[in-house]
Parts: structure tokens; C-alpha cells; sequence
């Protein structure tokens, strides 16, 4: 298989999601920042690594063939995940050096986008669906 048709379940990106929102949440309202390290680590293993120990997890839960459920495409999740890691990356440093006001805006950003994606509207996506087509768009124009 290769990298362009790989796909994961709906479920284990969804998991994935709610461990980002929730670890913002309590980030946010309790002030243990540390919470945000959960999903930070986790993001950071499934993309060196490609071993997310929050949807290795969630696997567990599946009922279904991994096939038969909605399929996320891989790339994209990839990408979504490089977002939230450098959000959740700009969080936890930010808040280690004392720039509380930065560190509640990563956190903010990362949760805000997290639970958009929960409710249907993917942002990571429109930024990658954009930058696909400006490179289409700058590809066309050298071919002129």
C-alpha cells in the first residue's frame, strides 16, 4: 500500500481530536499545562514514528474492520498533525518560560481548531486544500 492510499478510521482520528480539545480544556480551565504534553508526545511519535499511542489505544475499541469504517486519508491527517504539534509545541514552551499570554493563544488555537473539526469543518484541511491550489495555480503559470 502506498502512502497515498493510506487511510485511518474515522474513530481514531476522532479519539485523537477529543484527547486534543479535552487536554486544551482542562489546560485552559485547571492551569496544568502539563496536560498538553498527553497530546504533544502522542502527535509527535505518530509522525516520526507513525505510532500514535492515543489511536493505538482506540484501536482497542473498534467493533468493525478498520475498512468498513469512514476513511480519513493519512497525508491529510499528517498535516493536521504537524499543525497541532507546533501549536501544542508553542503552548507548553510558552507557558515554561513564563509567556502565559502566548501559551493561552497556542492553546486557544489548538483547541478552538480541534473542536471545529469535531463538529464537521476541518481547518487544517482548508489550509492544505488552499496551498494545493495556489501550487497548482504557480505550476500552470510556468508552463505558459
Amino acid at each position: 500500500m502506498t502512502d497515498t492510499l493510506k487511510t485511518i478510521p474515522r474513530p481514531l482520528v476522532r479519539t485523537n481530536q477529543w484527547v486534543i480539545f479535552l487536554s486544551t480544556l482542562f489546560s485552559l480551565l485547571f492551569h496544568l499545562h502539563w496536560v498538553l504534553l498527553i497530546p504533544l508526545i502522542a502527535g509527535l511519535l505518530g509522525l516520526l514514528f507513525k505510532w500514535n499511542p492515543i489511536m493505538k489505544f482506540a484501536a482497542i475499541f473498534l467493533r468493525k474492520k478498520r475498512s468498513e469504517y469512514i476513511a480519513e486519508d493519512w497525508d491529510q491527517q499528517a498535516f493536521n498533525q504537524v499543525i497541532a504539534v507546533i501549536c501544542l509545541a508553542g503552548a507548553v514552551l510558552s507557558f515554561q518560560l513564563g509567556w502565559s499570554i502566548l501559551g493561552t493563544a497556542f492553546t486557544i488555537m489548538v483547541g478552538l481548531a480541534s473542536i471545529i473539526a469535531i463538529l464537521g469543518f476541518c481547518i487544517g484541511c482548508f489550509i492544505r486544500f488552499q496551498w494545493k491550489q495556489y501550487q497548482y495555480r504557480r505550476n500552470a503559470a510556468k508552463t505558459k
